[in-house]
């Protein structure tokens, strides 16, 4: 097992824009991540499982709903701590930051601000310390990026609603305790609905045979006339702007966390550079390394001034989908090349479980395609800057 030797590029000293509060909640983050993730995350990878005994620590570093207020369980941190926080789990592992990103910005985000107080207080606090785990159910198999074409239903039977449907590719579904699922009433209209494991027709099965996101658990959610009480349903949000609100959240987070993946390939890949000795010096001392190198520590620096500002504008309310769209692309595209460079400059070794770059890279595949794929994110940039939609 080796150690983990991660030192956190910051080549702009952008730790000086950080609060004294914002570094405390960045370093324990990065502790807990160097003590308890790295150690196992290759042997769980490799066994395609979650470490659930991890939950227990993403709750005490503030992995689930940092944002939300203390009155309902929530460490009532800003939007950079949360994405600091982000930072420093998907620089362990894009699969456990999965589990805290679902749990916080698709579970927790929605209850808080679209559910009433008697939903806030019976779910949040249980949320936040880990003791329930929940899922997010809105792609559909035949679904994915357009969302608002979706067919799963209820029906309103007097006393309870009847759903129906199915949902794919949702993070946590084996295990959840519950899932906040999007459907349409009998008129069209999206509306959210919490949906409690044990319900009778509600059925969660695993996704087996993933390459990517290995140590993260991934499922469908099956809905074959569930009854669900009425007061599950989310009173104050409706309409297809509910479940994209929390995607902006959840894109957010991955800004950030796609920067830690980042990070670790570009300090494993230096580290190896000054090591690792061919035609007598190191390969660090050669052109085209140093060539890789250079591009690297650009590229992340340019998405930490990217997220930084971003989260100032979340904090001041003034943050748009589009630029939240924006970071998500550019942050999670620069990810996926500067893993794949890292891993060339290892050689045969990039590929093994020795080093950590073949494994961010296979969980980058996934990153760059959830939460809106690299396209559709370009797509709403277009859209942003020109006025015209080019969706159909």
């Amino acid at each position: 097992m080796k150690p983990d030797l991660f030192q956190s590029p910051d080549y702009y000293l952008l730790d000086d824009l950080l609060t004294e509060e914002h570094k405390l909640v960045r370093d324990a983050a990065r502790a807990w991540v160097k003590r308890d993730v790295s150690p196992i995350i290759e042997e769980y990878a490799q066994k395609a499982e979650f470490p659930k005994q991890l939950i227990k620590g993403l709750a005490e570093i503030g992995g689930f709903g940092p944002y939300i207020p203390a009155e309902y369980g929530g460490a009532g941190l800003d939007q950079i701590s949360y994405g600091l926080i982000m930072q420093e789990i998907e620089r362990g592992d894009s699969g456990v930051r999965s589990t805290s990103s679902v749990q916080s910005s698709l579970v927790m985000y929605p209850i808080w601000k679209y559910g009433n107080e008697e939903q806030r207080m019976k779910y949040l606090p249980k949320l936040a310390t880990g003791e329930w785990i929940g899922c997010f159910g809105l792609t559909e198999p035949d679904h994915g990026s357009n969302p608002g074409g979706m067919v799963t239903n209820f029906k309103d039977m007097g006393d309870h609603y009847l759903l129906n449907g199915a949902k794919m590719w949702i993070s946590n579904a084996p295990f959840a305790d519950i899932a906040v699922v999007w459907a349409k009433d009998e008129t069209g209209r999206i509306h959210g609905l919490v949906v409690e494991r044990g319900m009778e027709g509600f059925t969660t099965p695993e996704t087996h045979n993933k390459w990517s996101l290995r140590a993260s658990a991934t499922g469908e959610l099956i809905f074959d006339n569930v009854k669900v009480p009425k007061e599950n349903l989310l009173p104050n949000k409706s309409g297809l702007g509910a479940p994209l609100g929390c995607l902006d959240s959840a894109r957010y987070g991955i800004a950030w966390g796609a920067i830690g993946a980042a990070m670790d390939c570009y300090d494993t890949a230096l580290r190896y550079s000054k090591e690792r000795i061919q035609f007598d010096k190191p390969i660090g001392a050669t052109q085209l390394q140093q060539k890789k190198l250079a591009e690297m520590i650009t590229e992340i620096t340019k998405a930490q001034l990217l997220t930084w500002r971003l989260g100032v504008l979340r904090n001041e309310g003034r943050a748009t989908s589009a630029q939240i769209s924006m970071a998500k692309r550019n942050n999670v595209n620069m990810a996926v090349e500067i893993a794949r460079e890292a891993r060339q400059m290892l050689g045969g070794m990039g590929i093994t479980g020795e080093y950590s770059i073949m494994r961010h890279m296979m969980n980058l595949e996934s990153v760059i395609t959830y939460e809106g794929t690299h396209d559709i994110h370009l797509l709403i940039t277009g859209m942003d800057v020109t006025g015209f939609s080019a969706f159909k």
